[in-house]
């Protein structure tokens, strides 16, 4: 991996470049997913089945759509029983952490006749999209759907694209764990477009959460508006701040972990120690190349790895805040102290042994995370996103009329006579 110093001409290109990749969707790709988005919103399962058969090579038809309960429980089944006890671990994780989210309805009385309040209720249905490209994610699935029942949704639907018409078990695994109510084989745009506007097959949903492709991200880009999203995820990240204290190899495999995701996955170090920096360097060189994503590692590492030389972990942790990562990990001495200075990042992670793989599996917080510095205003996907709020007001007459001179007057302000009006109308002799 490279070594640059946070104070070179260098450093601050390749930063610019680290802040600015993948952001941007070309007007070719928006083209080309508004069209598949068009098609299925006015030919739905007819366009829905051909842009899955074009693109996921099957020969998918609206009856087969969707996944029967035979055809998952015996998917299901083919699991090998001890990666089944890893998901269910994971399982028991995620809801123990996930439950803490739950809110409540609140009322505000104020005592002269007005009542304030907010009234939540669960969405009615989550539609959430499952990776099949490059790799199958059970662990997304399992992020997902378990914040979504433990809010109470009513009805949770999947959609992940299929080989030879067969579900991946491990999706079909997760799937039963979490709670899906019904599993969809098709992926892409054409899915996400599925989901926002409804087919005769696939229903209309409330909220679609779940990373995907750049076709995915644009698709629901698109579709947002007429549909809830979680998040536009870009490429995966992590930060690393590290003292000379850190251990080189630990650092190094988080760093390779990241790389591995795919060619546009970032990786930094920020370090004031050039020894632990060049120690790191050559731990990552000596085990890329035995890794099996070798190739992966080597276009991510090269275009978007690096391990910054800054002046102190002051500077590492500013720079990790204007970075804003997905994942942030802190391998100094006291870690608990240097965290309460990050104010950007998806989820941290403290000390040597927090390595961020707990976090994507067994940990229990959720890794559908903020990319792409959206962790400066967004947060992590929960169970309060799978939530709505409406308010609720009631004011007695005697409480109406205590706030009805400021009301009208505030109508009249911006120039609103009938909002006014309708204050007016309320009052002893109004309506004369």
């Amino acid at each position: 991996m490279r070594i640059i110093r946070a104070d070179s001409q260098e450093f601050r290109e390749f930063f610019r470049s680290l802040r600015q990749r993948g952001t941007a969707f070309t007007p070719e790709l928006l083209g080309t997913v508004a069209q598949i988005i068009q098609d299925v919103r006015i030919k739905g399962d007819e366009a829905l089945c051909a842009y899955s058969n074009k693109f996921d090579g099957g020969e998918l038809t609206a009856d087969g759509l969707e996944a029967t309960e035979t055809e998952r429980k015996e998917a299901a089944s083919t699991v090998p029983p001890e990666d089944r006890e890893v998901l269910e671990l994971a399982a028991r994780r995620i809801e123990k952490y996930h439950l803490r989210q739950s809110a409540a309805s609140y009322e505000l009385n104020e005592g002269d006749g007005s009542q304030l309040g907010q009234k939540l209720m669960p969405l009615e249905r989550a539609g959430i999209y499952a990776p099949g490209g490059k790799a199958s994610y059970p662990s997304t699935l399992l992020m997902a759907a378990i914040p979504a029942r433990i809010a109470g949704v009513q009805e949770i639907i999947l959609t992940s694209p299929v080989k030879d018409g067969r579900l991946n078990p491990l999706i079909a695994a997760a799937a039963e764990i979490a709670g899906v109510n019904r599993v969809f084989k098709v992926g892409g745009a054409q899915a996400v477009a599925a989901l926002a506007y409804g087919t005769k097959t696939v229903p209309r949903v409330d909220i679609i959460v779940g990373p995907g492709n750049a076709y995915v991200a644009a698709a629901k880009k698109l579709v947002f508006g007429q549909v809830a999203i979680d998040m536009i995820a870009g490429p995966s990240e992590v930060a690393i701040i590290a003292d000379e204290g850190a251990q080189p190899s630990f650092a190094a495999a988080d760093l390779l972990a990241q790389a591995e995701h795919d060619e546009m996955a970032a990786a930094v170090l920020f370090t004031p120690s050039e020894s632990l920096a060049r120690r790191v360097a050559d731990e990552t060189q000596k085990h890329r190349a035995i890794l099996p994503r070798k190739n992966i590692i080597e276009a991510s590492l090269s275009q978007y790895g690096a391990i910054i030389i800054t002046k102190d972990l002051d500077q590492a942790v500013e720079l990790a805040n204007l970075l804003a990562p997905e994942h942030l990990e802190l391998m100094v001495e006291n870690p608990s102290f240097w965290v309460q200075r990050v104010r950007n990042a998806g989820s941290v992670f403290l000390g040597n042994f927090t390595p961020e793989a707990l976090g994507d599996y067994t940990a229990g917080a959720n890794h559908i995370l903020p990319t792409e510095g959206t962790a400066r205003f967004s947060s992590p996907l929960g169970v309060y996103d799978f939530y709505k709020r409406m308010s609720v007001l009631s004011f007695s007459p005697e409480a109406f009329i205590r706030l009805s001179g400021p009301t009208e007057r505030f109508a009249r302000m911006e120039g609103l006579d009938a909002h006014a009006n309708s204050i007016r109308v309320r009052l002893p002799g109004g309506n004369s």
